[in-house]
C-alpha cells in the first residue's frame, strides 16, 4: 500500500518569528550588497562621462548609467519593503513575549494560591486566639505563685498601722527611761574633746657633709691637722 499511495509525510514545523526574522534579514543583507555594486558601477560611469566628450559616446554612457540608476531605485524599495517587515515581525515579537510573560506570572501566581489555601487550611484563627488566651492564663497563675512564694511567714494580713505606731512611741519612751536611769558620769559625752598633752617634737636633722672642699676644689684639711 506505501508503494502504491506513498508514505504519509511527515508536517514540517512551522517558522518562528525568529525564523522569519532572520531569513528577512539575510534577504535586506543580499539586496545591500547589490545596491553597494551599483553604486561603484554608477561610479565608474560618472567617471567616464566627465572624461568623454561630448557626442554619441557619452549618450550611450549616460544610458547605461540611468539603467543602473533604475535598478537602484528598485533594490531601494525591496530594501524599504523588507525593513518594513522586520519592523512588523519585531512587534509581533514584543507582543508575543510580552503574553508568554504574563502567563508564565499567571501560572506563579496560580501556584502560589494554591499554596497558600494549603498553609491557611493548617492555620485558623480560632486556634491562635485560644492559644493567646491560654497563655493570659498562663501568665496570671504565674504571677499569683510568685506572690504566694514571696509572702512573709508569721505576720498578719490585718494589722493596724495606727496600733503599729503606738507601739513604736512606746519603745521609744522606754528607751528614754533607761538613759535616764544610768549616772551622769557613766554615759557617753560625744561632744567633750579628751584634753591629752601634746605629742613632744624634735628638731630636724642636719646633714653632715664629710667631704668638704675648699675654694679650688680640692678635699678641706681638717684645723686639728692644721693647728697641730
Amino acid at each position: 500500500m506505501k508503494k502504491i499511495f506513498g508514505a504519509k509525510k511527515s508536517k514540517e514545523p512551522a517558522p518562528t518569528i525568529q525564523d522569519a526574522t532572520n531569513q528577512i534579514n539575510r534577504r535586506g543583507e543580499s539586496v545591500d550588497e547589490k545596491i553597494r555594486k551599483l553604486d561603484e558601477e554608477l561610479a565608474r560611469y560618472k567617471e567616464q562621462i566627465r572624461r568623454t566628450r561630448p557626442g554619441p559616446s557619452q549618450e550611450a554612457i549616460k544610458a547605461r548609467a540611468i539603467r543602473l540608476l533604475k535598478h537602484k531605485r528598485m533594490y531601494e524599495e525591496q530594501r524599504n519593503m523588507l525593513y518594513n517587515q522586520t519592523y512588523n515581525l519585531d512587534q509581533v515579537g514584543f507582543a508575543a513575549d510580552g503574553l508568554k510573560d504574563a502567563q508564565q506570572t499567571m501560572n506563579a501566581m496560580k501556584a502560589a494560591n494554591k499554596e497558600l489555601k494549603g498553609m491557611m487550611k493548617t492555620v485558623k484563627i480560632e486556634d491562635i486566639d485560644n492559644m493567646q488566651d491560654e497563655m493570659t492564663d498562663l501568665m496570671d497563675v504565674s504571677n499569683e505563685v510568685q506572690e504566694s512564694l514571696g509572702r512573709s511567714y508569721n505576720i498578719p494580713d490585718d494589722v493596724d498601722e495606727e496600733e503599729l505606731m503606738g507601739e513604736l512611741d512606746g519603745l521609744e519612751a522606754d528607751m528614754e527611761f533607761e538613759s535616764a536611769a544610768v549616772p551622769s558620769y557613766l554615759q557617753p559625752d560625744e561632744e567633750a574633746d579628751l584634753n591629752l598633752p601634746a605629742a613632744p617634737t624634735y628638731p630636724t636633722a642636719v646633714p653632715v657633709n664629710r667631704h668638704q672642699e675648699d675654694e679650688l676644689g680640692l678635699p678641706a684639711v681638717p684645723r686639728a691637722s692644721l693647728r697641730s
